[in-house]
């Protein structure tokens, strides 16, 4: 950390101190936030595409095309997004000690949870792939199925992070 001035000479150091790195653990806390947000926001969309694409007839060449466009620059963003939410959640819990310590048995179940969001994003990339390849043996319904996960790993994720039942 840089030094930084006192504008108040009867300020001890160390409490000032502790009050800017408090604002840039809550900074990197909402932009953890948000990021996690946005990330989830690819989650829940990239399987509706999965659905369309399950739904186009086999002679809909730029249907599906157009779809499949959309599933790969979706894939794409949202992997920037997860990038950068799994960065600042581990600046969080391994600089700031966010979780850390005894009695914060949330916090397994939330990196639990994170690496299920981590699987379930790199198992629409290969679902993605099938449809490239034209080797999609799915139906729609099991896609509109399969999209639910998403939002029941945020909702599980939300409640462990704000509750924190055990």
């Amino acid at each position: 950390m840089t030094a930084i001035r006192l504008s108040n000479p009867g300020c001890e150091a160390g409490v000032f101190f502790r009050r800017v790195d408090n604002a840039r653990m809550l900074w990197i806390k909402a932009l953890h936030i948000i990021f996690v947000a946005a990330w989830f926001a690819g989650l829940f969309y990239l399987p509706r595409i999965f659905v369309n694409l399950a739904m186009v007839p086999a002679d809909s060449h730029a249907e599906r095309e157009r779809l499949l466009l959309m599933g790969r620059k979706l894939y794409r963003f949202s992997s920037g997004l997860m990038v950068l939410a799994l960065a600042f959640g581990a600046t969080l819990w391994l600089y700031y000690g966010i979780g850390r310590g005894p009695g914060n048995y949330w916090m397994h179940a939330k990196l639990a949870l994170v690496l299920g969001a981590v699987g379930y994003h790199h198992g629409c990339r290969a679902m993605l792939r099938r449809f490239e390849h034209l080797a999609n043996r799915r139906s729609h319904g099991w896609y509109r199925v399969f999209n639910e996960v998403s939002v029941l790993l945020f909702a599980a994720i939300v409640i462990l992070v704000v509750v924190k039942p055990f």
